[in-house]
């Protein structure tokens, strides 16, 4: 063998040898209990990062752990058309060029963007394979197939006659720079330091006196219908009933009272804008408030806003207070954190804003998703997770499902003629208005007329789906749902949803609620939670820190199975990774002692040996040795199925390189002959347990060993 392992040089060549071999494919025996992993998909706009490779990592052993143990192994790969990512990345590409996607048209924009992710998802898969993913490519998937499209249609129209799916106008979350709504879960909180200020608004009927409200958004006020205060709040008792005027536009307003309100909050009062926050639009609800917006969809302040019409929000914000201030109602101002909204995907500030939009009622698909973990028919690991599950699924809003962007599923939704269309679409696509008489036609089918008045000139939706609807119909679309093909009836309900808890609210739970309203199964029986990878010092990876590890580039340094056992080691489920070059370096040298170690037992050639081992020649030595082997065995075969992959890595590592390398082979240096065929055995199992860790360089051992299997993955698991 040669002096130096070049991983270089064997990981393409025994990639391409399962490939060919078929090795990755699944194959239905209907005697065996399959085991089935689908792929989170990732997202076809880049390159993978870090947190790919373990989910890699953790899948790949998975399977090929299973794969030995001679189940019908299926790993479905695929990835997702990431609708609001995708758009913001290619948008920006466009912006370089001077280009916004509305001079290319709809049309054109969807066409280029579909080149941009077909190439992304080429390198994607390219990138999964360098890894070693032994994933079946025959049935390889992307989001916007014209199947998976098919299947997501299906789902939305059940939704719609059933009476699940429905228009309405709410609040939503509305990101200026994306210009579209987002779900809940599409929003990140992050608290920065704000300033809270305390604004006198005149009380009618008692000129000179004042109710002070506190806020953190002034330029909202000119929106406001009411004053709240809480009904235990002894402080306003007198005031409730009475009205309260608005500063700089003189609007009459209720002082009203509700529990919602809390007391210990600056002065207790607060104002209420219905058209641009979630309580207060709650509140208007209860208290029949009107709305009145006067921040738009450009963010900009409307027609509504008086004087300030046309000012962006924060230039309105500066003129507003400076007006207070001249009108001396502008009490004081203190520092004050504030939880501020921003899209999940470009960063930029939220804006609750009341839209037309599409919703899915959440409460009847989210009571049969929480009984399941609750009866242990879906298991999380880690356990800890199911309370969380438990607490957001028992407050879910209705999901907001419709997005104002082109790259997407488009709403399988006809109107006949534009009157069914909001201003926001009419303006946002620069539609013309068409007669008609306003009728909703859901259709998985481009009808050709409107059921009611037979008109031919029908709209299509213009808004595209949530990324996460067709994401959480994933496990099962894949399989070619709703026929009812070998594939779904055989390798469904799948085995395993491995993914980061990061996602828990946004995938995870979509799929089991979808998972059970489409199929009445579960969509997979096991959740595992990674964490997050960061750096060596626990700091999250990000460019602008230039702590930020490429698995392709560190692969090619150091072999992907370094960085694939390094993900591994010291890892536990849903807690955060630490990972540095350091570490990768260190299981590069335990790829080193591997090959070592089978140099000195495959180089060596006695003029005879017995290739059997007899147990009467024994010495204590090689007792223990096989002991600890066996010992091995139990321990990583017990650690994988538990998926404790940090404990059977470390098991694994402790024997091969201390009880292995350093005290038995040393011992048999003395005795070469006598221990030869031991040496073998105990070097064939090792490469074959560490198989799904570290797959390239065990095969290329395995295959310099006696053995008469094809492949080290396909040959049984030890036992």
């Amino acid at each position: 063998m040669e002096k130096i392992y070049k991983h270089q040089e064997t990981e393409g060549k025994w990639y391409s040898f399962w490939e060919k071999k078929g090795f990755f494919r699944a194959k239905i025996d209907p005697k065996k209990e399959p085991f089935m992993i689908i792929m989170p998909p990732p997202n076809a706009n880049g390159e993978l990062h870090i947190g790919h490779a373990l989910f890699v990592t953790l899948e790949d052993i998975l399977i090929r752990f299973n794969r030995m143990l001679g189940r019908p192994t299926l790993w479905l790969p695929g990835a997702d058309h990431a609708g609001i990512q995708t758009q913001v990345v290619y948008e920006r590409l466009l912006e370089k060029q001077g280009k916004t996607r509305y001079d290319l048209g709809r049309d054109k924009f969807y066409s280029e963007v579909y080149d941009f992710t077909m190439k992304n998802k080429a390198t994607m898969e390219n990138q999964l394979s360098r890894l070693g993913a032994s994933c079946d490519w025959s049935r390889e998937k992307f989001t916007l197939d014209s199947e998976i499209s098919k299947a997501v249609y299906h789902t939305f129209k059940k939704l719609f006659n059933e009476g699940l799916a429905y228009r309405g106008e709410r609040l939503v979350n509305w990101c200026p720079r994306c210009t579209t709504a987002l779900s809940d879960a599409e929003v990140a909180h992050k608290e920065k330091e704000a300033t809270l200020w305390f604004i006198k608004y005149p009380l009618a009927e008692e000129k000179g006196k004042f109710i002070i409200v506190t806020t953190t958004r002034p330029e909202t006020m000119l929106g406001d219908t009411a004053v709240a205060v809480n009904p235990t709040d002894r402080r306003y008792k007198n005031l409730i009933g009475c009205k309260a005027i608005v500063p700089l536009i003189n609007r009459e307003i209720p002082i009203i009272e509700d529990s919602v309100v809390d007391k210990k909050f600056g002065t207790g009062a607060v104002k209420v804008t219905p058209a641009h926050d979630p309580t207060d639009f709650e509140i208007s609800e209860r208290h029949d408030l009107k709305r009145v917006q006067v921040i738009g969809f450009d963010n900009r302040i409307t027609d509504e806003g008086g004087k300030y019409a046309g000012l962006k929000v924060n230039e309105a914000r500066r003129q507003i207070l400076e007006d207070l201030k001249k009108e001396s109602l502008l009490e004081k101002e203190v520092p004050h954190l504030h939880s501020v909204g921003r899209c999940e995907r470009c960063n930029d500030v939220i804006e609750p804003l009341v839209s037309l939009q599409w919703f899915v009622k959440m409460p009847p698909l989210a009571k049969p998703a929480i009984e399941v973990v609750k009866e242990g028919k879906i298991k999380f690991i880690p356990k800890r997770y199911e309370k969380i599950y438990f607490q957001w699924m028992e407050n879910l809003r209705d999901w907001c499902v419709s997005r104002q962007i082109w790259w997407g599923h488009q709403l399988p939704i006809w109107y006949c003629g534009s009157k069914g269309l909001s201003d926001l679409q009419m303006k946002l696509n620069n539609l013309p208005e068409t007669p008609g008489c306003g009728e909703i036609i859901v259709s998985t089918e481009e009808p050709k007329q409107c059921p009611k008045c037979h008109n031919a000139k029908l709209v299509r939706d213009p808004d595209t789906f949530d990324t996460w609807f067709s994401s959480g119909q994933w496990p099962f679309t894949t399989l070619s749902w709703p026929e009812k093909t070998q594939d779904f009836q055989y390798f469904y309900p799948t085995s395993v949803m491995e993914t980061g808890y990061e996602i828990l609210f946004l995938w995870v739970s979509r799929m089991i609620m979808l998972g059970l309203y489409c199929t009445d199964k579960i969509p997979f029986r096991t959740v595992y939670l990674h964490g997050i990878v960061r750096d060596a010092k626990g700091q999250k990876m990000s460019k602008s820190k230039g702590n930020v590890i490429n698995p392709l580039t560190i692969a090619d340094q150091y072999g992907a199975d370094a960085i694939r056992i390094a993900l591994v080691f010291n890892s536990t489920p849903g807690n955060d990774l630490n990972l540095g070059e350091d570490k990768i370096r260190g299981m590069r040298n335990f790829t080193n002692k591997i090959w070592n170690i089978a140099r000195f037992v495959i180089d060596f050639k006695p003029d005879f040996y017995d290739h059997k081992i007899s147990t009467e020649k024994l010495k204590l030595e090689d007792k223990k040795i096989l002991s600890e082997l066996k010992k091995t065995k139990e321990k990583v075969t017990k650690s994988l199925e538990n998926y404790r992959f940090s404990d059977a890595a470390q098991i694994l590592y402790q024997f091969i390189w201390h009880q292995f390398a350093d005290i038995y082979v040393e011992k048999s240096k003395d005795r070469r002959e006598e221990t030869q065929v031991i040496l073998e055995e105990v070097l064939k199992v090792s490469m074959e347990l560490l198989h799904p860790f570290m797959p390239y360089v065990t095969e290329e051992v395995w295959q310099r060993l006696p053995h008469e299997g094809k492949s080290i993955m396909v040959t049984p698991w030890p036992k």
